[in-house]
């Protein structure tokens, strides 16, 4: 039973065309692949924990495992997650560190130590440093959070293999380093966003 209430990241041909505007390749490949729909999680909650499901996990794997999650866990959200055992939440397919680190998140919201509404009043930035000073918690799973729920406009993951791949595959680079990464990040801005779905498109093709 899939009981968490997803919506597709919105986007319109404001960002389409300043993007393909700003990068004829990208803008190339945005026009054969059409609109691209990235699905996201509003509830930061349960974003956030699937965000942490899918680190360094392939996409099929994190779809079968979030499933698996909602059967025999039930609601995602603080308060039935910290209720858990550590070893309920890793028997539906993750690591005991992943696991644990769940766990720590609901409790800490439990415990009033933590409120995930307040990201919203955060610059990106200040979301990625709040979210990283939790146990288990990197930049990318807060990259991953400021796109998959809070949609903010502008995020192109350094730490996403996939995001990378996708760059790779459409300016047709054998190696990627941080400075070409950037600079393509900063054409992309303001809509960085935009483009790291059609990079993520790009990457599985």
């Amino acid at each position: 039973m899939q009981t968490v209430i997803t919506k597709n990241f919105d986007y319109g041909e404001k960002e389409i065309n300043y993007l393909k505007s700003v990068d004829t390749v990208l803008g190339t490949a945005m026009t054969q692949l059409g609109k691209v729909e990235r699905e996201i999680i509003p509830d930061l909650f349960a974003a956030l924990v699937h965000a942490i499901v899918g680190q360094l996990i392939s996409a099929k794997a994190v779809q079968s495992i979030w499933a698996r999650m909602q059967e025999n866990v039930g609601a995602m959200n603080s308060e039935n997650i910290a209720a858990q055992s550590v070893e309920a939440i890793q028997s539906c397919g993750i690591t005991m560190k992943k696991a644990a680190c769940i766990l720590n998140v609901a409790l800490t919201i439990e415990q009033g130590l933590l409120d995930l509404q307040e990201l919203y009043e955060l610059s990106d930035t200040q979301v990625i440093q709040k979210l990283s000073s939790l146990h288990g918690i990197g930049p990318w799973t807060a990259e991953m959070m400021l796109i998959n729920s809070m949609e903010r406009p502008d995020v192109v993951s350094w730490g996403d293999i996939a995001i990378r791949r996708g760059m790779m595959k459409l300016y047709n680079l054998d190696t990627l380093t941080r400075e070409q990464f950037e600079e393509y990040r900063r054409a992309y801005s303001p809509y960085g966003s935009v483009a790291s779905i059609y990079l993520w498109s790009i990457s599985f093709r």
